[in-house]
């Protein structure tokens, strides 16, 4: 909103700009089916393989679910928190503003759950998966439509994201319980929390709005 009223000011006081602005919007208009085309194509090709080389990778699985039980005890404690994870072999990376004691905790108690057969706290909504999953839907649509329609058309690109945001979020969690997360969290600790400060400069500087970046580091039994 506010982009479009600086826009709106700009035109009224360079108002030869208006000609020029939507000849620009209206070419990439015509080429947004042919980008979308070509982003289709590459999606069918690399989620899968990045959803599979996930799937063959347990102490990721594993990671990724501690990952998730993590921001869902948080938010559960806390409402809803800006964090952004990222799982690896040896722990999972979180960046946001959360104290990492709480974050510590958080993990621990993720883990505890989980143990106890709270499976549903490796599923999270803003995982990128299902942003995987929404985009690949989106691929496989446009594709069938370009093949049955035979045009390039804007058409067919809002028809793909249309079903994408409907029913990519199912296919999402459906792919986070059974390729990108493990539940079977019997054989893995909590190690701790190690975490960073923002530098600039020579001198370290903690601000209370600025995202830390965490990793919550865990060891396997065997």
């Amino acid at each position: 909103m506010a982009f479009l009223f600086i826009i709106a000011i700009i035109l009224f006081i360079l108002p030869w700009l208006i000609i020029p602005l939507a000849i620009f919007f209206l070419f990439n208009l015509l080429l947004l089916p042919f980008g979308f085309t070509l982003r289709s194509l590459l999606n069918l090709i690399t989620i899968p393989k990045q959803i599979w080389q996930i799937a063959l990778n347990r102490r990721l699985r594993i990671n990724h679910a501690l990952e998730h039980a993590t921001i869902n005890v948080l938010e559960e404690h806390y409402g809803p928190q800006k964090l952004a994870g990222f799982a690896q072999e040896d722990g999972f990376f979180l960046k946001g503003t959360v104290q990492p004691n709480m974050l510590e905790e958080a993990a621990r108690i993720g883990l505890g759950r989980m143990l106890r057969g709270e499976h549903n706290l490796a599923v999270h909504d803003r995982c990128g998966t299902s942003i995987a999953a929404a985009n690949f839907l989106a691929a496989i649509v446009f594709i069938l439509l370009l093949l049955v329609t035979h045009q390039f058309t804007l058409l067919n690109v809002v028809l793909a994201m249309i079903t994408a945001n409907l029913l990519g979020p199912f296919l999402g969690k459906w792919l986070q319980t059974h390729f990108t997360t493990l539940t079977d969290v019997g054989n893995v600790e909590i190690v701790g929390v190690e975490y960073r400060t923002p530098h600039y400069g020579l001198f370290p500087i903690q601000l209370g709005f600025i995202p830390m970046e965490y990793f919550v580091r865990t060891r396997f039994y065997h």
